[in-house]
């Protein structure tokens, strides 16, 4: 695992997005803030292989992949304890699962200033 940034971001980021296009905006913008690795993982199965082969700082999950829902994800990176985010184009009105129904997440389209408030406050959040 990659150590923090210096600046308070994650040093390894697992993006779990199926389209790619919003996945490798996903990856610049992080990359931008400074943020030193991203991987990412279309789907539930590949995902839980790279958490499973080194868990990363953080992780942004698109909560609808194709045919699958993240929560498999989510519930691993809860056991693990290590920070994340449900991303979704259907905002509030996302149903999710009780265990995780108090967790933050990030409206598609997303603004660049929400997604460095969450990743900024997950970090904050974890070190307590």
């Amino acid at each position: 695992m990659e150590p923090a940034a210096s600046d308070g971001m994650p040093g390894d980021v697992l993006i779990v997005e199926d389209d790619p296009i919003i996945a490798l905006d996903f990856e610049d913008t992080i990359l931008g803030f400074g943020v030193k690795g991203v991987r990412t993982a279309a789907n539930v199965a590949r995902a839980l292989a790279m958490i499973a082969d080194r868990t990363p700082d953080f992780a942004l999950l698109d909560v609808g992949l194709v045919r699958e829902k993240s929560f498999a994800i989510a519930e691993r990176l809860d056991e693990l304890k290590i920070p994340f985010i449900f991303v979704t184009g259907y905002g509030v009105d996302v149903r999710l699962p009780a265990p995780l129904a108090d967790k933050p997440r990030l409206p598609k389209p997303y603004s660049s200033e929400a997604l460095k408030a969450l990743l900024l406050r997950s970090r904050q959040n974890a070190g307590r």
